[in-house]
């Protein structure tokens, strides 16, 4: 289901709950079982239509309705909430370091990437930029959102899985064109930050700053929102562009197994996640346009998706720990970065 199917079915679904709404409604049958998704800010939508085809799935195997609910917001607001008591049986997140908190405290078994496929990463995507109509400041790659009079919007890379993703691709930019000459690196980083005109929580109060404020030439998010926001708020208005040289984001996912288990949900909850490697489920994410890792499919959309040279994380920066603690620690380069 494309993402303006789904939007034209919401409306419709609107419509009849207000009609039902008037003292019509016939009593709602409660599900057998319930699940909790946590996930990242900018995937309501998302998983709004992948949870009613996933219940219809596990109806089908297991002959039993579920009911699957949603908490949303920044990952690392997520991954907080769930230390301090969110009893969600699965996360479903846009930043590997947010699950590894999590089994950090026991929550997560320590080996969550080698439980599903592809490092527990169902799909993927990568960093890119909306533009406004005509693209008129003319940005086509990272050293046009350094240039004089560019005003850029994506999260604060503190609270958001989005805006770190961001950072680090404008960073891995740098070291390739600088040949890992640390100063110039870091002089492009001052001169890119120096130009964000909102620093936003989440990947879903940097959209609204964008669309709804008019504020910013470009926001910077994942290459799946900026086009979903094209066809959500009028693809006349918006220009969509891919880097040539970005970052490669995953998406990963696990069973959160101390509430999965008290909550009576193992098997659910590693079910609904094995679901979104289903070549079903794997179609519908690449509707939303998200890259994904089933061959079929990724055939079927090879023309929704730029050539792009996709630089790993760990390839530039080592591993994400030290990710953490070099860039985004108190008194890390982030902060040196904006006091300069």
């Amino acid at each position: 289901m494309t993402l303006s199917v789904f939007l034209r079915r919401s409306a419709i679904a609107s419509a009849v709950a207000a009609t039902l709404s008037t003292g019509l409604a016939a009593p709602a049958l409660a599900a057998d079982r319930e699940l909790l998704n946590s996930s990242y800010d900018i995937a309501r939508e998302l998983f709004a239509t992948v949870n009613p085809e996933f219940n219809a799935w596990w109806q089908e195997q297991h002959d039993e309705s579920v009911e699957v609910k949603q908490s949303h917001g920044g990952s690392s607001k997520q991954a907080r909430a769930i230390m301090q008591g969110l009893r969600a049986d699965v996360v479903t997140y846009n930043q590997v370091t947010d699950v590894n908190v999590l089994a950090e405290k026991g929550l997560v078994a320590e080996d969550w990437q080698q439980q599903f496929p592809n490092n527990a990463s169902p799909y993927y995507s990568t960093t890119a930029f909306l533009v406004r109509e005509g693209n008129p400041k003319e940005i086509d790659s990272w050293d046009d959102l350094v240039e004089d009079g560019v005003e850029i919007v994506f999260p604060n890379p503190k609270t958001s899985g989005n805006g770190r993703y961001t950072y680090l691709a404008a960073w891995a930019y740098a070291d390739q064109e600088f040949d890992g000459d640390e100063e110039q690196i870091r002089e492009f980083m001052n001169q890119f930050l120096g130009n964000v005109k909102v620093f936003d929580t989440g990947g879903r109060g940097a959209t609204t700053t964008f669309v709804e404020r008019n504020i910013g030439d470009v926001l910077i998010s994942f290459e799946s929102e900026v086009n979903n926001i094209s066809k959500e708020y009028g693809e006349d208005d918006y220009d969509v562009v891919v880097p040539p040289v970005s970052i490669l984001a995953e998406f990963p996912v696990a069973v959160v197994a101390k509430n999965a288990e008290r909550n009576d949900n193992a098997d659910l909850a590693q079910g609904y996640l094995e679901y979104l490697y289903t070549e079903d489920a794997q179609r519908l994410l690449a509707g939303f346009n998200y890259r994904v890792n089933d061959e079929t499919v990724q055939k079927e959309f090879a023309d929704q998706f730029p050539e792009t040279e996709l630089l790993r994380v760990e390839d530039v920066f080592g591993s994400w720990s030290q990710v953490m603690d070099n860039h985004f620690s108190s008194g890390g380069e982030l902060d040196q970065l904006q006091r300069r």
